[in-house]
């Protein structure tokens, strides 16, 4: 199936192929891998595949995504104050009109209207780095989109198989069901 996702800030819309055979319904909350990387989005449709994928749906959400999604929104916050006091103390002409956080718990999307030169280059690698510092989600966010190998987030695996106590496998163990509980 193909779907088309609404990702992001300004709502950017991309054509993402169902990596399994799980239909997805129109509003129901993602992960998918975009261009852009690793993002949360919500399906909008369902379309024909005579255009090229732009991108995949991995899965739904989880409850744990959901709480991610949270902690991100929140240092995301910090970081557009942040840049918003950086550039008006550097009296730059550029202005911040948004800020994504991708899912991946690193990456930053920053969308300016005015001028982009190298200072203002500088202040968003700063915030960047702060951001992922802050965030301290690496692991966890690779460990969500990837798993700790073959059989990750079954029952099986959680129950004693999991040699890392991964992520996945701790909230599949968790919940007491095969697989990791999703969001309706």
């Amino acid at each position: 199936m193909h779907y088309l996702i609404r990702v992001g800030s300004f709502g950017t819309l991309f054509r993402c192929q169902a990596q399994d055979a799980t239909r997805y319904e129109r509003g129901q909350r993602v992960v998918c891998r975009t261009p852009r990387g690793l993002e949360i989005g919500a399906v909008t449709a369902v379309v024909s595949a005579d255009r090229d994928i732009e991108g995949r749906v991995v899965r739904r959400t989880t409850t744990e995504d959901e709480l991610l999604v949270d902690r991100l929104e929140r240092h995301r916050t910090k970081a557009v104050i942040r840049c918003q006091q950086l550039l008006a103390d550097g009296g730059h002409e550029a202005s911040l009109l948004e800020v994504d956080p991708l899912f991946d718990g690193r990456t930053l999307v920053f969308f300016f209207l005015g001028p982009i030169d190298q200072s203002v280059q500088q202040i968003t690698d700063e915030l960047a780095s702060e951001y992922e510092r802050n965030v301290r989600s690496k692991h966890f966010a690779k460990l969500l989109a990837e798993g700790c190998g073959p059989g990750c987030g079954t029952e099986e695996k959680a129950g004693g198989g999991c040699s890392g106590g991964c992520a996945v496998c701790v909230a599949a163990a968790a919940c007491g069901k095969s697989g990791v509980t999703q969001s309706p």
